[in-house]
């Protein structure tokens, strides 16, 4: 017999003895029980989030020579 841990949908868990090497083991929701608010929560987590899509700006003011500072060299030493 192995220690397992139970959790149930209200987030509450205990231990137990188990018959197979589990680590933890969810309980599902009864979903006939929940009002049609707390359904439609349940069904909107389970829902596929569409990825955002970031269009690029085609006429950007960049200046490349404004950072031209950062990777110049450093001179080198007089001898």
């Amino acid at each position: 017999m192995y220690l397992t841990t139970i959790v149930n949908p209200d987030g509450s868990s205990y231990t137990i003895r188990y018959h197979e090497p589990r680590k933890i083991i969810n309980l599902p929701l009864n979903t006939a029980e929940l009002t049609p608010e707390e359904l439609q929560k349940h069904l909107n987590r389970k829902k596929v989030q569409e990825k955002v899509v970031i269009e690029e700006q085609p006429d950007d003011d960049f200046d490349i020579n404004r950072y031209s500072h950062l990777w110049k060299t450093k001179p080198t030493e007089k001898k």
